[in-house]
Protein backbone atom coordinates (compact mmCIF):
# COMPACT_ATOMS: atom_id res chain seq x y z
CA UNK A 1 0.00 0.00 0.00
CA UNK A 2 1.80 3.39 -1.09
CA UNK A 3 2.05 6.30 1.00
CA UNK A 4 -0.79 8.52 -0.71
CA UNK A 5 -3.23 5.45 -0.37
CA UNK A 6 -2.93 5.47 3.56
CA UNK A 7 -3.08 9.06 3.64
CA UNK A 8 -6.49 8.98 1.96
CA UNK A 9 -7.94 6.46 4.39
CA UNK A 10 -6.70 8.36 7.66
CA UNK A 11 -7.98 11.34 5.61
CA UNK A 12 -11.36 9.82 5.16
CA UNK A 13 -11.63 8.48 8.62
CA UNK A 14 -11.08 11.98 10.46
CA UNK A 15 -13.81 13.25 7.84
CA UNK A 16 -16.34 10.77 8.92
CA UNK A 17 -16.12 12.50 12.49
CA UNK A 18 -16.02 15.50 11.62
CA UNK A 19 -17.17 17.37 14.64
CA UNK A 20 -15.11 15.09 16.86
CA UNK A 21 -11.93 16.03 14.95
CA UNK A 22 -12.90 19.51 14.62
CA UNK A 23 -13.09 19.51 19.00
CA UNK A 24 -10.12 17.41 18.94
CA UNK A 25 -8.60 20.19 16.84
CA UNK A 26 -9.71 22.93 19.59
CA UNK A 27 -6.40 22.00 22.14
CA UNK A 28 -3.96 22.57 19.44
CA UNK A 29 -5.41 26.02 17.94
CA UNK A 30 -5.48 27.17 21.44
CA UNK A 31 -2.35 26.56 22.37
CA UNK A 32 -1.10 27.87 19.26
CA UNK A 33 -2.81 30.92 19.59
CA UNK A 34 -1.81 31.08 22.95
CA UNK A 35 2.04 31.14 21.65
CA UNK A 36 1.70 33.82 19.00
CA UNK A 37 -0.40 35.54 21.05
CA UNK A 38 1.79 35.97 24.29
CA UNK A 39 4.87 36.27 22.33
CA UNK A 40 3.66 39.51 20.91
CA UNK A 41 1.85 40.51 24.18
CA UNK A 42 6.07 40.37 25.18
CA UNK A 43 7.47 42.32 22.38
CA UNK A 44 5.08 45.32 22.47
CA UNK A 45 5.41 45.37 26.11
CA UNK A 46 9.54 45.51 25.64
CA UNK A 47 9.02 47.88 22.36
CA UNK A 48 6.52 49.85 24.21
CA UNK A 49 9.35 50.40 27.26
CA UNK A 50 12.04 51.36 25.13
CA UNK A 51 9.74 53.69 23.19
CA UNK A 52 8.94 55.49 26.23
CA UNK A 53 12.56 55.38 27.56
CA UNK A 54 14.05 56.83 24.30
CA UNK A 55 11.64 59.48 23.81
CA UNK A 56 12.86 60.88 27.30
CA UNK A 57 15.68 62.33 24.99
CA UNK A 58 18.13 60.55 21.99
CA UNK A 59 22.16 60.12 22.68
CA UNK A 60 21.56 60.81 26.45
CA UNK A 61 23.73 60.00 29.40
CA UNK A 62 22.42 59.61 32.93
CA UNK A 63 24.83 60.67 35.82
CA UNK A 64 23.61 60.33 39.32
CA UNK A 65 24.73 59.26 42.73
CA UNK A 66 25.67 55.72 43.39
CA UNK A 67 22.94 53.89 45.25
CA UNK A 68 23.75 51.77 48.13
CA UNK A 69 26.94 53.93 48.99
CA UNK A 70 26.84 56.26 52.14
CA UNK A 71 27.00 59.73 51.49
CA UNK A 72 27.32 59.16 47.94
CA UNK A 73 23.81 61.71 47.71
CA UNK A 74 24.94 64.25 49.66
CA UNK A 75 28.47 64.08 47.32
CA UNK A 76 26.81 64.77 43.98
CA UNK A 77 26.09 68.90 43.83
CA UNK A 78 25.26 71.47 40.99
CA UNK A 79 29.17 72.33 40.59
CA UNK A 80 29.13 68.72 39.10
CA UNK A 81 26.87 69.50 36.66
CA UNK A 82 28.88 72.69 35.49
CA UNK A 83 31.92 71.05 35.17
CA UNK A 84 30.75 68.59 32.70
CA UNK A 85 29.35 70.82 30.56
CA UNK A 86 32.63 72.86 30.69
CA UNK A 87 34.99 69.97 30.27
CA UNK A 88 33.49 67.37 28.84
CA UNK A 89 33.77 67.26 24.92
CA UNK A 90 31.51 66.44 22.22
CA UNK A 91 27.99 67.01 24.01
CA UNK A 92 24.92 69.03 22.81
CA UNK A 93 23.68 69.84 26.54
CA UNK A 94 23.99 69.19 30.26
CA UNK A 95 20.75 69.38 32.09
CA UNK A 96 20.66 69.09 36.49
CA UNK A 97 18.27 68.65 37.71
CA UNK A 98 16.15 68.35 41.34
CA UNK A 99 12.73 67.65 42.73
CA UNK A 100 10.16 69.65 45.07
CA UNK A 101 6.72 69.13 45.67
CA UNK A 102 4.69 72.21 46.97
CA UNK A 103 1.40 73.72 46.68
CA UNK A 104 0.63 75.76 44.02
CA UNK A 105 -2.03 78.53 43.38
CA UNK A 106 -2.84 80.30 40.04
CA UNK A 107 -6.01 82.32 38.58
CA UNK A 108 -9.13 81.06 40.54
CA UNK A 109 -7.06 77.25 41.33
CA UNK A 110 -5.14 76.10 44.19
CA UNK A 111 -3.34 72.64 43.60
CA UNK A 112 -1.72 70.37 46.76
CA UNK A 113 1.29 68.27 46.49
CA UNK A 114 2.50 69.00 43.06
CA UNK A 115 5.88 67.86 41.29
CA UNK A 116 8.39 71.10 41.37
CA UNK A 117 11.12 70.06 38.81
CA UNK A 118 14.05 72.64 39.62
CA UNK A 119 16.11 72.33 36.02
CA UNK A 120 19.18 74.38 34.16
CA UNK A 121 18.18 75.73 30.49
CA UNK A 122 19.17 73.34 28.22
CA UNK A 123 16.20 71.00 29.58
CA UNK A 124 14.22 71.15 26.80
CA UNK A 125 17.10 70.32 24.00
CA UNK A 126 18.78 67.93 26.25
CA UNK A 127 15.24 66.10 26.85
CA UNK A 128 13.95 66.80 23.08
CA UNK A 129 10.93 68.49 25.15
CA UNK A 130 9.38 71.04 23.26
CA UNK A 131 7.08 73.94 24.35
CA UNK A 132 3.51 74.46 23.29
CA UNK A 133 3.82 78.18 24.04
CA UNK A 134 6.20 80.82 25.42
CA UNK A 135 9.81 80.23 25.97
CA UNK A 136 11.76 78.60 28.75
CA UNK A 137 14.03 80.36 30.99
CA UNK A 138 17.74 81.82 29.95
CA UNK A 139 20.93 81.28 31.35
CA UNK A 140 20.85 84.96 33.09
CA UNK A 141 17.47 84.05 34.45
CA UNK A 142 18.92 80.74 36.17
CA UNK A 143 22.11 82.74 37.48
CA UNK A 144 20.09 85.31 38.66
CA UNK A 145 17.61 82.71 40.43
CA UNK A 146 15.00 84.56 38.45
CA UNK A 147 11.33 83.52 39.82
CA UNK A 148 10.36 82.37 36.67
CA UNK A 149 8.26 79.24 35.47
CA UNK A 150 7.11 77.21 32.76
CA UNK A 151 4.30 74.61 33.25
CA UNK A 152 3.81 71.45 31.95
CA UNK A 153 0.62 71.84 29.72
CA UNK A 154 -2.05 69.47 32.25
CA UNK A 155 -1.32 72.17 35.17
CA UNK A 156 -1.38 75.00 32.82
CA UNK A 157 -5.01 73.66 32.22
CA UNK A 158 -5.94 73.18 35.75
CA UNK A 159 -4.90 76.59 36.65
CA UNK A 160 -5.65 78.83 33.46
CA UNK A 161 -8.24 76.51 31.55
CA UNK A 162 -8.67 78.39 27.94
CA UNK A 163 -6.57 81.71 29.45
CA UNK A 164 -3.39 82.45 28.44
CA UNK A 165 -0.87 81.47 30.88
CA UNK A 166 1.90 84.01 29.75
CA UNK A 167 3.03 86.56 32.31
CA UNK A 168 0.66 85.22 34.69
CA UNK A 169 1.20 85.00 38.62
CA UNK A 170 1.26 81.81 40.45
CA UNK A 171 2.30 81.14 44.08
CA UNK A 172 4.41 78.12 44.70
CA UNK A 173 4.32 77.46 48.36
CA UNK A 174 5.17 81.61 49.53
CA UNK A 175 7.02 82.36 46.38
CA UNK A 176 5.61 84.10 43.59
CA UNK A 177 6.52 83.76 39.83
CA UNK A 178 6.09 84.61 36.42
CA UNK A 179 5.32 82.37 34.02
CA UNK A 180 6.89 82.53 31.06
CA UNK A 181 5.82 79.67 29.07
CA UNK A 182 4.03 76.17 28.46
CA UNK A 183 5.35 72.58 27.75
CA UNK A 184 3.91 70.57 24.78
CA UNK A 185 1.36 67.39 26.20
CA UNK A 186 3.72 64.45 26.60
CA UNK A 187 1.89 62.34 29.27
CA UNK A 188 3.26 59.86 31.24
CA UNK A 189 6.37 58.48 30.16
CA UNK A 190 8.02 55.74 32.86
CA UNK A 191 4.88 56.27 34.90
CA UNK A 192 5.99 59.94 35.24
CA UNK A 193 3.43 62.27 34.42
CA UNK A 194 5.29 64.75 32.63
CA UNK A 195 2.22 67.21 31.87
CA UNK A 196 1.71 67.30 35.55
CA UNK A 197 4.81 69.39 36.76
CA UNK A 198 6.31 72.64 37.10
CA UNK A 199 9.65 73.55 35.85
CA UNK A 200 11.52 76.56 37.27
CA UNK A 201 15.11 77.29 37.72
CA UNK A 202 17.11 74.97 39.35
CA UNK A 203 19.37 77.82 41.80
CA UNK A 204 15.47 79.48 42.79
CA UNK A 205 14.90 75.27 44.04
CA UNK A 206 18.08 75.72 46.02
CA UNK A 207 16.95 78.95 47.67
CA UNK A 208 13.94 78.38 48.37
CA UNK A 209 13.01 75.07 48.61
CA UNK A 210 15.88 72.85 50.08
CA UNK A 211 17.34 72.52 53.11
CA UNK A 212 20.74 72.96 54.05
CA UNK A 213 20.77 69.77 56.13
CA UNK A 214 20.02 68.18 53.09
CA UNK A 215 22.60 70.17 50.76
CA UNK A 216 21.62 73.14 49.33
CA UNK A 217 22.80 72.30 46.09
CA UNK A 218 22.54 68.64 45.81
CA UNK A 219 21.58 66.79 42.47
CA UNK A 220 19.49 63.96 41.82
CA UNK A 221 20.18 63.70 38.37
CA UNK A 222 22.45 65.24 35.32
CA UNK A 223 21.63 63.99 32.30
CA UNK A 224 24.16 64.60 29.08
CA UNK A 225 23.18 64.74 25.78
CA UNK A 226 25.59 63.60 23.18
CA UNK A 227 26.23 64.35 19.71
CA UNK A 228 25.47 61.40 18.10
CA UNK A 229 25.73 57.71 19.49
CA UNK A 230 28.98 56.95 17.66
CA UNK A 231 30.69 59.32 20.91
CA UNK A 232 28.68 57.78 23.24
CA UNK A 233 31.96 55.63 24.86
CA UNK A 234 33.89 58.73 24.87
CA UNK A 235 32.18 61.18 26.43
CA UNK A 236 31.42 58.76 29.23
CA UNK A 237 34.46 57.79 29.61
CA UNK A 238 35.24 61.72 30.02
CA UNK A 239 32.16 62.34 32.73
CA UNK A 240 33.70 59.17 34.70
CA UNK A 241 37.44 60.95 34.48
CA UNK A 242 35.99 64.36 35.47
CA UNK A 243 33.64 63.32 38.25
CA UNK A 244 36.30 60.88 39.68
CA UNK A 245 38.91 63.32 40.07
CA UNK A 246 36.23 65.83 41.68
CA UNK A 247 35.07 63.31 44.19
CA UNK A 248 38.61 62.07 45.10
CA UNK A 249 37.48 58.49 43.75
CA UNK A 250 38.78 55.58 42.21
CA UNK A 251 37.30 55.52 39.14
CA UNK A 252 36.69 51.64 38.93
CA UNK A 253 35.20 52.48 42.32
CA UNK A 254 33.33 55.34 41.90
CA UNK A 255 30.50 56.71 43.73
CA UNK A 256 28.77 57.54 41.21
CA UNK A 257 26.69 55.85 38.35
CA UNK A 258 26.76 56.93 34.75
CA UNK A 259 24.41 55.03 31.96
CA UNK A 260 22.56 55.24 29.08
CA UNK A 261 19.00 54.58 27.45
CA UNK A 262 20.50 51.32 26.64
CA UNK A 263 21.38 50.42 29.75
CA UNK A 264 18.02 50.94 31.54
CA UNK A 265 16.13 49.08 28.46
CA UNK A 266 18.52 46.59 28.82
CA UNK A 267 17.69 46.07 32.48
CA UNK A 268 13.93 46.51 31.30
CA UNK A 269 14.33 44.04 29.02
CA UNK A 270 15.61 41.37 31.61
CA UNK A 271 12.33 41.73 33.55
CA UNK A 272 10.47 41.31 31.07
CA UNK A 273 11.88 37.95 29.48
CA UNK A 274 10.90 36.38 32.78
CA UNK A 275 7.51 37.61 32.03
CA UNK A 276 7.97 36.12 28.55
CA UNK A 277 8.87 33.12 29.56
CA UNK A 278 6.12 32.54 31.82
CA UNK A 279 3.82 33.35 29.01
CA UNK A 280 5.73 31.05 26.63
CA UNK A 281 5.30 28.03 29.30
CA UNK A 282 1.63 28.81 29.95
CA UNK A 283 1.34 28.70 26.20
CA UNK A 284 3.38 25.63 26.16
CA UNK A 285 1.00 23.74 28.44
CA UNK A 286 -1.84 24.80 26.61
CA UNK A 287 0.02 22.68 23.79
CA UNK A 288 0.51 19.64 25.61
CA UNK A 289 -2.98 19.98 26.85
CA UNK A 290 -4.33 19.91 22.94
CA UNK A 291 -1.83 16.81 22.46
CA UNK A 292 -3.16 14.87 24.92
CA UNK A 293 -6.85 15.11 24.10
CA UNK A 294 -5.57 14.19 20.47
CA UNK A 295 -3.90 10.86 22.17
CA UNK A 296 -7.07 9.96 24.05
CA UNK A 297 -9.75 10.96 20.97
CA UNK A 298 -6.78 8.52 18.56
CA UNK A 299 -6.85 5.98 21.46
CA UNK A 300 -10.57 6.06 21.33
CA UNK A 301 -11.13 5.49 17.75
CA UNK A 302 -8.61 2.41 17.57
CA UNK A 303 -11.15 0.78 19.96
CA UNK A 304 -13.91 2.06 17.58
CA UNK A 305 -12.38 0.69 14.69
CA UNK A 306 -10.87 -2.45 15.67
CA UNK A 307 -12.93 -4.66 13.70
CA UNK A 308 -11.61 -2.10 10.73
CA UNK A 309 -8.01 -2.57 11.34
CA UNK A 310 -9.12 -5.93 11.24
CA UNK A 311 -10.45 -6.53 7.75
CA UNK A 312 -7.55 -4.11 6.52
CA UNK A 313 -4.65 -6.44 8.06
CA UNK A 314 -6.42 -9.56 6.50
CA UNK A 315 -6.36 -8.03 3.30
CA UNK A 316 -2.96 -7.21 3.09
CA UNK A 317 -2.39 -4.66 5.32
CA UNK A 318 1.08 -4.89 6.98
CA UNK A 319 1.48 -3.50 10.36
CA UNK A 320 3.52 -0.69 9.31
CA UNK A 321 0.40 0.49 7.27
CA UNK A 322 -1.76 0.83 10.17
CA UNK A 323 0.61 2.08 12.20
CA UNK A 324 0.93 4.66 9.82
CA UNK A 325 -2.32 5.42 9.11
CA UNK A 326 -3.27 6.01 12.87
CA UNK A 327 -0.29 8.72 12.75
CA UNK A 328 -1.62 10.76 9.93
CA UNK A 329 -4.64 11.06 11.41
CA UNK A 330 -2.83 12.55 14.27
CA UNK A 331 -1.11 14.76 12.19
CA UNK A 332 -2.93 15.74 10.17
CA UNK A 333 -5.25 16.38 13.35
CA UNK A 334 -2.42 18.42 14.72
CA UNK A 335 -1.10 20.36 11.54
CA UNK A 336 -4.83 21.45 10.38
CA UNK A 337 -5.29 23.23 14.40
CA UNK A 338 -2.09 24.49 14.08
CA UNK A 339 -2.87 26.34 11.17
CA UNK A 340 -6.34 27.54 11.96
CA UNK A 341 -3.96 28.46 15.26
CA UNK A 342 -1.61 30.47 13.23
CA UNK A 343 -3.91 32.43 11.50
CA UNK A 344 -5.96 32.85 14.93
CA UNK A 345 -3.11 33.69 16.66
CA UNK A 346 -1.94 36.42 14.08
CA UNK A 347 -5.55 37.88 13.70
CA UNK A 348 -5.68 38.05 17.60
CA UNK A 349 -2.34 40.01 17.76
CA UNK A 350 -3.29 42.47 15.37
CA UNK A 351 -7.04 43.29 16.73
CA UNK A 352 -5.73 43.06 20.82
CA UNK A 353 -3.42 45.77 19.47
CA UNK A 354 -6.11 47.71 17.59
CA UNK A 355 -9.09 47.68 19.31
CA UNK A 356 -7.08 46.65 23.23
CA UNK A 357 -5.17 48.95 25.28
CA UNK A 358 -2.37 46.29 25.60
CA UNK A 359 0.29 46.81 22.66
CA UNK A 360 1.28 43.78 20.56
CA UNK A 361 3.88 43.72 18.15
CA UNK A 362 4.12 40.16 16.57
CA UNK A 363 7.35 38.36 16.45
CA UNK A 364 8.09 36.43 12.89
CA UNK A 365 10.00 33.70 14.63
CA UNK A 366 6.78 32.72 16.59
CA UNK A 367 4.70 31.80 13.87
CA UNK A 368 6.70 28.95 12.73
CA UNK A 369 7.82 27.79 16.45
CA UNK A 370 4.23 27.47 16.72
CA UNK A 371 3.67 25.28 13.55
CA UNK A 372 6.63 23.81 14.48
CA UNK A 373 5.33 22.77 17.50
CA UNK A 374 1.90 21.47 16.73
CA UNK A 375 3.39 19.33 14.65
CA UNK A 376 5.58 17.77 17.51
CA UNK A 377 2.85 17.15 20.01
CA UNK A 378 0.89 15.37 16.78
CA UNK A 379 3.73 12.87 16.28
CA UNK A 380 4.64 12.73 19.82
CA UNK A 381 0.78 11.96 21.01
CA UNK A 382 -0.09 9.94 18.28
CA UNK A 383 2.69 7.48 18.14
CA UNK A 384 1.72 5.29 21.21
CA UNK A 385 -2.25 5.07 19.52
CA UNK A 386 -0.77 4.26 16.49
CA UNK A 387 1.27 2.10 17.76
CA UNK A 388 -1.23 -0.10 19.84
CA UNK A 389 -3.31 -0.25 16.48
CA UNK A 390 -0.60 -1.74 14.85
CA UNK A 391 -0.33 -4.11 17.11
CA UNK A 392 -3.77 -5.90 17.43
CA UNK A 393 -4.31 -9.58 16.38
CA UNK A 394 -6.06 -9.74 13.13
CA UNK A 395 -8.08 -12.88 14.49
CA UNK A 396 -8.74 -11.11 17.48
CA UNK A 397 -10.22 -7.71 16.10
CA UNK A 398 -12.45 -9.48 13.41
CA UNK A 399 -13.74 -11.44 16.34
CA UNK A 400 -14.50 -8.06 18.16
CA UNK A 401 -17.99 -6.61 17.73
Amino acid sequence: MTFMETLAIAWEGLTLNKVRSFLTTLGVIIGVASVIIMLAVSAGAEATIAEQINSLGADLIIVGPMRGIPGASRTFVYEDALAIAESVRNIVGVSAEQFSTQNIKGGDSALDAISILGVTPDFPQVRDYELASGRFFSVEENDRKTKVAVLGYGIAQDLFGTQDPFGQQITIGSTRFTVVGVMEPKGVVADVDYDGRVYIPITVVFQKFTTTAVGSDRVRTVYVKAESREVMDSVIAQITAVLAERHDVDPSQPDFSVQTQQDIISTQEATTEAFRNLLAWVAGVSLVVGGIGIMNIMLVSVTERTREIGLRQALGARPWDVQLQFLLEAIILSLVGGLVGVLTGIGGAYIFNALGTMRTELVPASVPLAFGAAATVGIFFGYYPATQAAQLDPIDALRRE
